[in-house]
């Protein structure tokens, strides 16, 4: 069975990882690297779901204008998930637990509506992976399209 999209297209998938390299505590913007790869994947209009790999960082989408968005959300997540609270689990460090706390209250998947081969986000909305550990890590984030890809023909 053959899917077709509104325009009677055949629907295509394209699948693919990004290692994102964050620098400890920090919200890093990889809205770029994901059009690019959507630009690569030859992507037209459809879905892209983003996926961390990881259970102590996350994705969000927010403001990609005033940095200071940003750093107010790193501060109030600290409030919210406070290092010297009383955990559990604290077998890696004390900012581990804060950093699963954290991850939990955000996002570890998105999906995105894809148009015109670039993401459909708001004039002042961006990706970001989250980074809530304070040591600097490599995070992976898993990219799944599927939809219509450019005639190139």
């Amino acid at each position: 069975m053959t899917v077709r999209s509104s325009e009677d297209v055949p629907l295509k998938q394209a699948m693919s990882m990004l290692v994102i390299p964050t620098r400890g505590r920090s919200i890093v913007d990889v809205t770029s690297r994901i059009n690019d790869w959507l630009g690569g994947a030859g992507a037209a209009n459809g879905l892209l779901t983003v996926v961390i790999r990881h259970t102590s960082a996350s994705l969000i989408v927010q403001e990609n204008t005033d940095p200071d968005v940003r750093k107010d959300l790193l501060d109030h997540f600290d409030v919210l998930a406070p290092r010297d609270a009383r955990y559990r689990h604290d077998l890696e460090g004390p900012d581990d637990m804060p950093a699963h706390i954290k991850s939990a209250l955000t996002q570890t998947s998105l999906s995105v509506p894809v148009s015109g081969g670039a993401l459909s986000l708001g004039t002042w909305q961006a990706i970001y992976v989250m980074e809530h550990r304070d040591q600097p890590h490599q995070r992976e984030i898993a990219l799944h399209f599927i939809g219509s890809i450019e005639d190139k023909g």
